[in-house]
């Protein structure tokens, strides 16, 4: 266990002590606010588990599972609880996966019936007359290839959970995982005594952005094991951004609500402001702020919170610098103007335009931006959308590694991703043939991705395809084809981001790297919750292509809310004000030590007005800096 272990406990952690070894129901939710120290009350907890708990779980064979949204959460609590086999530390779909691969069985009739219903929405889309002939006929190819699929997917000996799906060679995806699990546990009674007796103990981390089906499914093993048994969910509503996301987790009979209002990481001026922006949500308000030692005497860090307003107009960007300029000046502190510290300074823009310019990739970045679905345009900010995965996960570090002459990443890549690798492809191949082949499209995609190349990326995913390179999903298959269909036309696809996409250089994809692997000093206001930075700039600005469902003009008060926002608000449904107040939160929460907030707007005396009105910043702090 780290050092975390030993940091001292919050009356929440001796709560949660005391609901662990309750009698009766131990299930609880954690609401735990920006900065609080959420991961080390969770891994607390699960050291006090392995403590009082351990040997008796291991000796029945029994395991704590540790549920949370990302690899690199996995990998960080991982590091924290060590390699005791006590700790099932994973993904939603790789915990899923776990559970559901010994049911074959029950995977081959989800898979019929999963086809079956392809097949059923496409002879909709063929008999009715409403439909483009263009439709019909690609509706069709595809009724043909799900026919040739279900008469193979009884030759299917096991599934295997990969990248994307591929049935008829066994692999089940990301998205079927995500959607055959939950299924299989509420339908399921068997399925749900296995997991309520092989893990006595379920922690769910950033719970109010997991899966809601997940969720439901969770709670359904908890209805039907009160004792002795535990779901945990610790998470924050109030950091929830993604459209996907579970949000809150209402409190049911039985469980226990457990709220922690510290707040380690902020100064007090940057708490003062974030405590101001949440009470417009849940209340609750954060307490004692980040602290450091001076002469053997721990004081609070004041810090610093400010709002620059600047007029909205063609020169962005050069006023964007000139407000670095501003602040270093007024703090005599050049870390305003960092473009290689990514610990010092952090700037967050709620669509990156300028950063997709600046590093070259803005026709990707408007492809999959402008225009766009929620899924698209939220997955470029953090890399998740799913024409972007095959990408980032195999053909960008396989071409890395080819040009470093890193060899044996490059077979590890390739044995893990390519199909012509696997053991059932290579029995009775020529081996040394095989890898020779290999070496040869690996060198042939690396002059494909060349500076100054043309191709587009389809032509890479056209020829990833036709080589066996990698498993590609069925909507590759589909896309590739409509690329190559739609080839001759100069114009790119106006309402398909995807095949837009496809329709853009494929070099751009190495900057698009350099931004999503934080090699700039550029970061997306959704791509940064959970990280925290020693200076935070916010820069606002509606004007630049913003993501639907978010709008600082309407949040401050300045643009007129539309009848379906108002409708939204009066139900208490989710709104456009709530997700950018939330979104607000996350981002000003990032600041440990300075915080500023750059809004660019048409006028500047009624912005400031509005955020005067609202509270959230010190008067005198907010400035209109428009002589640049």
């Amino acid at each position: 266990m780290t050092s975390r272990i030993g940091k001292p406990d919050t009356d929440t952690d001796t709560e949660l002590r005391q609901r662990l070894a309750a009698d009766g129901s131990r299930h609880f939710v954690m609401v735990a606010g920006a900065g609080s120290g959420k991961t080390t009350s969770l891994v607390k907890a699960l050291a006090h588990i392995e403590s009082s708990q351990g040997a008796n779980l291991r000796r029945k064979g029994q395991k704590i599972a540790c549920i949370t949204f990302t690899e690199v959460a996995v990998n960080e609590i991982r590091g924290d609880v060590g390699a005791d086999s006590l700790f099932h530390v994973s993904t939603i779909h790789s915990f899923l996966w776990d559970v559901i691969k010994p049911f074959q069985g029950d995977l081959r009739e989800w898979v019929g019936a999963r086809l079956n219903r392809k097949i059923a929405e496409n002879h909709e889309k063929i008999g009715n007359r409403r439909t483009q002939q263009r439709t019909k006929d690609r509706a069709i190819e595809e009724n043909e290839r799900y026919d040739s699929q279900l008469e193979r997917i009884g030759g299917v000996k096991n599934f295997r959970y990969g990248t994307g799906s591929d049935y008829i060679n066994g692999v089940l995806g990301h998205s079927d995982i995500i959607k055959i699990g939950p299924d299989f546990i509420r339908n399921q009674a068997l399925m749900r005594r296995i997991i309520s007796r092989r893990y006595p103990v379920i922690f769910v981390d950033e719970s109010q952005d997991t899966d809601p089906d997940f969720v439901a499914a969770l709670r359904a093993v908890a209805d039907e094991n009160q004792n002795g048994f535990c779901v945990g969910f610790f998470g924050d509503p109030v950091q929830k951004i993604y459209m996907q996301g579970a949000g809150p987790i209402p409190i049911e009979d039985g469980w226990q609500l457990l709220e922690k209002p510290e707040n380690f990481r902020c100064s007090q001026s940057v708490l003062r402001a974030i405590n101001n922006i949440r009470a417009e949500d849940d209340g609750l308000q954060q307490t004692r702020g980040r602290h450091e030692d001076i002469g053997g005497q721990v004081v609070p860090v004041e810090g610093s919170a400010r709002v620059l307003i600047m007029p909205d107009d063609q020169r962005r960007p050069e006023r964007l610098e000139a407000a670095r300029r501003w602040l270093a000046e007024q703090d005599d502190d050049r870390d305003w103007l960092a473009d290689d510290d990514e610990e010092a300074l952090r700037m967050l823009v709620l669509v990156h335009r300028v950063a997709a310019d600046r590093l070259g990739f803005p026709n990707l970045y408007a492809a999959l931006n402008d225009k766009s679905t929620e899924s698209l345009s939220s997955g470029i900010i953090d890399g998740t959308a799913w024409v972007l995965r095959p990408m980032l996960q195999f053909l960008l570090p396989l071409l890395l590694a080819h040009r470093e002459g890193r060899s044996f990443e490059v077979m590890r890549l390739l044995r893990k991703h390519c199909p012509k690798l696997q053991h059932e492809a290579l029995a009775g191949a020529n081996t040394a043939q095989v890898l020779n082949s290999l070496g040869a499209k690996v060198a042939a995609l690396d002059e494909m991705l060349a500076e100054g190349a043309e191709t587009k990326i389809g032509d890479v995913f056209a020829f990833l395809r036709d080589h066996q390179l990698s498993v590609l999903d069925d909507r590759f298959v589909d896309l590739v084809g409509e690329f190559l269909e739609a080839a001759p036309v100069a114009e790119p696809a106006p309402e398909n981001a995807a095949l837009r996409f496809m329709q853009c250089l494929a070099s751009e994809l190495w900057g698009y790297r350099r931004y999503i692997e934080k090699l700039s000093p550029f970061a997306t206001q959704q791509g940064i919750k959970g990280a925290e930075f020693e200076k935070v700039l916010v820069v606002v600005d509606d004007k630049e292509r913003q993501l639907p469902g978010f709008s600082y003009g309407k949040y401050f008060g300045v643009t007129p809310l539309s009848d379906t926002d108002q409708a939204n608000i009066d139900a208490g449904r989710d709104s456009v004000v709530g997700r950018t107040r939330r979104l607000f939160y996350v981002c000003c929460s990032r600041a440990l030590s300075g915080l500023a907030v750059v809004v660019f707007c048409d006028d500047v005396n009624r912005m400031r007005q509005a955020i005067l009105d609202k509270g959230f910043f010190d008067p005198e702090k907010i400035y209109i800096l428009d002589q640049f």
